[in-house]
C-alpha cells in the first residue's frame, strides 16, 4: 500500500513526463478529487493509504490527464464568476476572459426594471446562470444548438436556484425564437477559424466540442448572423454583447450598420486583447 506522499511523487513524475504544467499541483488536486478531501488533508495525513477504489480512481485520473484530457473534465466542474459549474465534454470549459460578458451584462441589466435577456450558445449555462444569480429580478432565454449541452445548463441552473427564470431552447441562433424581445442579447459564439483548430492546445483541440469552438470556416459567420438578426429581437435601446477572437475586432466592427446601431465599442480583456464588442441599437 502506498501513502499519499508516495502516490504524489509517482503521479507527478507521470504528469511531468507528459509535459503537464505544474505536475505536482495537478496530481495533488486529482488525488483530492479521488479521496473526496480538501487540501488540508494532504498536510494533516501524509501517511494516509488509499483504498482500492480510491487508488483505482486516482490512477485513472492521472492517466487521463497524462493523455492531456482537460483537468476540469476529469474532476467534472469549474469555478466561474465565483460559482461552481458542472462541466462535461459536451460543453466548453468556462474561461476567465468570458467573465467580461457577465460583468458588462450585469452593468447593463441593473439599470432596467425586471430585465429580460437572451444568450446565444448557452453551453454550460455559466453566463446566464451567473447573471441571473446576481440579478434576482432578471429572466432569460438560453439558446443552444447542441442537444447534449442543454441538460448541463439545466443542471447548473438548478444547482444555483435560477431554473424558474431560465428558459432553455434548442435553437440554431434565433430559429426557436418568435415574437420575444430582449433588453440584452449576449453570446460567446464559435469564433475560432477552422484552419486554426490544429494549432490549439491538445486539451482544447482533442477534447472540447468543435461545434462550440468554430463555425467551420473563418470564425466570423455566426458572429455576423447574430449581428444581422439581433435587431429583430431587441427592444428599443437594447444592447448586444459578443465575445470575439484575436484579430477579429476591426472586421466585426464593420459588420454593424450605422443606421441600426450606435455606440459600437470594442473592449479589451485583461491582457489588452480586443475581446468583446458592445453595441446598442437605435
Amino acid at each position: 500500500m502506498q501513502t499519499i506522499t508516495e502516490h504524489l511523487i509517482e503521479s507527478a513524475q507521470i504528469l511531468k513526463a507528459s509535459e503537464i504544467p505544474d505536475p505536482r499541483g495537478e496530481a495533488a488536486l486529482l488525488l483530492l478529487a479521488a479521496i473526496k478531501q480538501d487540501k488540508t488533508f494532504l498536510f494533516a495525513h501524509p501517511e494516509y493509504e488509499l483504498s482500492d477504489l480510491e487508488e483505482n480512481l486516482f490512477r485513472s485520473n492521472i492517466q487521463r490527464r497524462a493523455n492531456h484530457e482537460p483537468f476540469h473534465y476529469i474532476v467534472g466542474h469549474k469555478e466561474f464568476y465565483g460559482l461552481d459549474f458542472e462541466v462535461t465534454p459536451n460543453v466548453l470549459i468556462p474561461r476567465p476572459e468570458t467573465e467580461m460578458l457577465v460583468r458588462h451584462s450585469i452593468e447593463i441589466l441593473r439599470e432596467i426594471e425586471n430585465p429580460v435577456f437572451c444568450e446565444i450558445g448557452v453551453g454550460s449555462g455559466c453566463i446566464s446562470v451567473s447573471i441571473l444569480h446576481d440579478i434576482g429580478k432578471a429572466s432569460a432565454v438560453g439558446l443552444e444548438i447542441s442537444e447534449k449541452a442543454i441538460p448541463v445548463a439545466a443542471g447548473n441552473a438548478g444547482k444555483h436556484n435560477v431554473s424558474g427564470r431560465l428558459k432553455l431552447k434548442q435553437s440554431d441562433i434565433f430559429s426557436a425564437v418568435y415574437d420575444e424581445r430582449f433588453d440584452l442579447i449576449v453570446s460567446n459564439p464559435p469564433y475560432v477559424p477552422a484552419a486554426a483548430i490544429s494549432d490549439l492546445q491538445a486539451e482544447v483541440r482533442d477534447f472540447e466540442p468543435h461545434l462550440a469552438l468554430t463555425d467551420g470556416s473563418e470564425g466570423l459567420s455566426i458572429i455576423q448572423r447574430i449581428i444581422e438578426e439581433s435587431p429583430r429581437f431587441l427592444k428599443s435601446g437594447g444592447s448586444l454583447l459578443i465575445e470575439i477572437g484575436v484579430g477579429q475586432s476591426e472586421t466585426v466592427k464593420r459588420m454593424f450598420n450605422a443606421q441600426t446601431w450606435h455606440t459600437v465599442e470594442i473592449i479589451p480583456d485583461f491582457q489588452s486583447i480586443p475581446r468583446m464588442v458592445r453595441a446598442k441599437i437605435n
